[in-house]
């Protein structure tokens, strides 16, 4: 085993939900991630669409005991001293696959070995292990200070409220469904005039819609403001609830940008230009009002690209008109207008 060190840390992550244009929905979930050398270990396992276990929205109590797992306070949870370290982000079955390791003690340090991808109790090293990634060994004053750090903090610090404020009632009910139906809180307003600051700072975006004047807006802006509470505002770019979803799962990525996968998206002249940091599934969607204001998507590509630039042509018939572009992979969502 080598004796060189790998730096270990730890940074916000999400999983993009969203409203698929399928009609399916895809669960929002927000967890921390392994920084090995710098880089997300999950970024190491290609095209993996998974979550660390340490995760915002379980409870309290099962959060501590994940990291005080991985502390090995406490036994591990699969034979073989093996813990999970991304798991599926619908149900954490392990039925549905895990990347898991060996986590043990060489004096103060702490190794993580012989990665796997395992769908039982047991794990075939020969026939399902990550060959290519680790062993780490990781110093143990920083390894125990980066997850002791997560003892202190609330884990669900993350919020995932946002408020909505437009004209169309009926969108905005439709709109507040389907993030509560990935996970994203959502209420509806039209103003915040006298709401306490306490509750103001549930919120982690305030979405407008299109219709929303702009003293209204500059209302709604101060009054977070003087309460001390910084959120992102979203201006939607049109009345399509998948399109809307995507520009707050956006504005809610807590995640520093040089640690995504999807950094980049522009759409013009018929043409998308994506931009991704690892190997990854990268969908494209066109969305489009008509003259009656029907909403139109399409499914415009669905497929992995390498790291780097791409350019991906798009079907005229899917970009004409008013109409916007959304990518995702399974950790970012980008939004854009095409423009003309």
């Amino acid at each position: 085993m080598s004796a060189e060190y790998a730096t270990f840390g730890l940074a916000p992550a999400m999983r993009a939900g969203g409203v698929l244009a399928n009609g399916d929905f895809q669960v929002h979930r927000d967890f921390v991630d392994f920084i090995v050398d710098g880089r997300p270990l999950l970024f190491q396992l290609s095209d993996l669409d998974a979550v660390s276990p340490l995760a915002s929205d379980v409870p309290p109590a099962i959060f501590t005991a994940q990291v005080r797992s991985l502390l090995l306070e406490a036994d591990a949870p699969l034979p073989g001293s093996r813990y999970v370290i991304y798991g599926c982000p619908e149900c954490a079955d392990l039925a549905c696959g895990a990347v898991t390791a060996v986590i043990d003690k060489d004096g103060d340090d702490y190794i993580w070995r012989d990665f796997a991808w395992q769908t039982d109790d047991h794990a075939d090293l020969e026939l399902n292990g990550y060959h290519g990634i680790g062993p780490f060994r990781f110093q143990g004053a920083e390894y125990r200070t980066a997850l002791g750090s997560l003892l202190d903090n609330d884990p669900d610090a993350p919020r995932r409220r946002v408020l909505l404020i437009g004209a169309r009632v009926a969108l905005l009910a439709k709109l507040a469904a389907a993030l509560r139906t990935i996970g994203i809180g959502a209420d509806i307003t039209h103003d915040v005039g006298g709401v306490p600051a306490d509750e103001l700072r549930t919120y982690g975006a305030v979405a407008f819609g299109r219709a929303v004047a702009k003293d209204q807006r500059a209302a709604v802006r101060r009054a977070f403001s003087d309460a001390g509470v910084d959120v992102a505002y979203v201006d939607g770019l049109a009345p399509i609830v998948p399109l809307l979803v995507a520009q707050i799962e956006h504005a809610l990525d807590r995640s520093p940008v040089e640690q995504r996968r999807l950094t980049r998206l522009v759409a013009a002249d018929g043409e998308a230009g994506v931009e991704v940091t690892s190997p990854c599934r990268v969908r494209l969607t066109a969305y489009r009002l008509d003259r009656l204001y029907r909403t139109h998507a399409h499914e415009v590509f669905d497929g992995i690209l390498e790291p780097g630039r791409h350019r991906i042509a798009l079907d005229a018939k899917a970009v004409k008109g008013e109409s916007f572009v959304v990518a995702r992979t399974s950790g970012s969502v980008l939004v854009e207008a095409m423009a003309r």
